[in-house]
């Protein structure tokens, strides 16, 4: 089992390091959405998930204190949902269509970065695989 958790955790973490890697590389055009979404200091918003971004994935993807990787990533994923995708607010039925998708993609992220932060906390050395033991637990 500690290969499938591994697994996971490289196929989960991969996602966030990629955008990680967006967020810090290509902050301009990601500021301009936020800007646009009344976000205040999107440039600094943007550079500062995406430190949060690559923080928690390395976390997780390293299994260095993976609960708290997982954890950095649900402060992420919760408060992006409700901000950068409220569909609730958007007008277009397209628009509102594409945020809610994106509303629930990150709301279904989140739920399994709080799986995997239980996991880590409940099981600890015995999920394996890891560099240290969780944090949390």
């Amino acid at each position: 089992m500690d290969v499938l958790v591994l697994i996971g955790r490289i196929v989960f973490a991969l996602l966030f390091l990629l955008s990680a890697f967006n967020h810090l590389t290509r902050s301009g055009p990601l500021a301009a959405y936020a800007a646009g979404k009344g976000l205040p200091s999107p440039r600094l918003a943007v550079l500062g998930s995406g430190v949060l971004l690559l923080v928690g994935s390395l976390s997780l993807l390293l299994g260095v204190w993976p609960d708290l990787g997982a954890l950095l990533l649900v402060v992420f994923l919760v408060p992006t949902a409700l901000v950068m995708h409220n569909f609730w607010t958007v007008p277009d039925p397209g628009a509102r269509a594409n945020d809610m998708l994106h509303f629930q993609k990150d709301m279904a992220l989140a739920g399994a970065a709080l799986a995997m932060a239980g996991l880590f906390a409940v099981a600890g050395d015995d999920v394996g695989l890891t560099w240290t033991e969780p944090l949390f637990g």
